[in-house]
């Protein structure tokens, strides 16, 4: 009896991964679409400090110049993730849950060369911000 019980309990407690795990699976035009993005983002994010030349070798900018910065990046990248109809706050809530079915992701680009070549190019951290894995766009 107790056994039966166990192997009951045991397939319904898989049956609910399973079923979660299948739940939690990201769409295919979601994958695309975050994919494209955090490529754009990377790409954008890279060009914007390329060089360091905004400011004196060993400088570290005013805080006004941070202010200015941050609304400047802010603003490119609204315009940036517009084009697929997401805004800022969208992106950086969903994009974890997106990025999480890794599977997904490597299967698109493997579809993909030539986004994959620019995926793989980005950074793996996020400007110098430290605990992230992965690419942090």
């Amino acid at each position: 009896m107790t056994m039966h019980l166990l192997r009951h309990i045991i397939g319904i407690s898989l049956g609910v991964v399973l079923c979660a795990g299948i739940g939690l699976a990201a769409d295919p035009a979601e994958v695309e679409k975050f994919v494209k993005a955090r490529i754009e983002i990377g790409e954008m994010m890279t060009n914007y400090f390329q060089g360091g030349e905004r400011f004196k070798e060993g400088q570290r900018p005013s805080p006004e110049q941070m202010k200015e910065m941050g609304a400047d990046i802010n603003a490119k990248l609204s315009a940036l993730l517009g084009k697929y109809g997401l805004t800022v706050e969208e992106y950086r809530k969903r994009s974890p849950e997106v990025f999480a079915d890794d599977a997904a992701v490597k299967r698109y680009l493997g579809e993909h060369p030539d986004l994959k070549a620019r995926y793989e190019a980005l950074p793996l951290d996020r400007m110098g911000r430290g605990g992230s894995t992965g690419r942090g766009y």
